[in-house]
């Protein structure tokens, strides 16, 4: 079976490489950018605004090679590519959770984001934590690594 997915925008950031990204949103929650929105879709972001968080599904077009078990940033040991969220993935689909900080017509600027620049977009969701938080959630084999430096880009 076949899916076809429309990219519905394009989300700016300030970052133009892997390297300078950070590997979540929440690492530099002053990393600012911008979702813009294509004009046919504006209507779809009625009271959009009335949210603190969205969140944003978008394509890994810059993503490598995939591989189903591999390191992560958090570990040298590898892991299964579902249990973590390594952008190298079978269908490259990555989703962040950004402060939504101002709505202007179909442009949204945000803090905390963790995406690269020109990246496309294909969905939004307002981020509700009564349904998207859940107090007994634990954290997997992350529990006790620390957030390091991402490795520098091999030349």
């Amino acid at each position: 079976m076949k899916f076809e997915i429309e990219q519905i925008g394009i989300i700016h950031s300030p970052y133009k490489t892997k390297e300078e990204c950070p590997i979540q949103g929440n690492v530099n929650p002053e990393g600012k950018g911008q979702i813009e929105l294509f004009p046919e879709y504006e209507e779809g972001l009625e009271t959009i605004e009335t949210f603190s968080h969205i969140i944003l599904f978008y394509i890994f077009d810059k993503a490598g090679e995939i591989k189903l078990s591999r390191p992560t940033f958090l570990d040298d040991s590898p892991h299964g590519v579902f249990a973590s969220r390594h952008p190298c993935r079978p269908n490259g689909i990555g989703i962040s959770i950004v402060k939504l900080e101002k709505r202007n017509k179909n442009i949204l600027e945000v803090s905390g984001i963790d995406i690269l620049d020109n990246t496309p977009l294909i969905d939004i969701k307002p981020y509700i934590p009564r349904f998207d938080h859940f107090d007994n959630a634990n954290n997997g084999w992350t529990e006790t690594k620390k957030i390091r430096p991402k490795p520098k880009a091999r030349e």
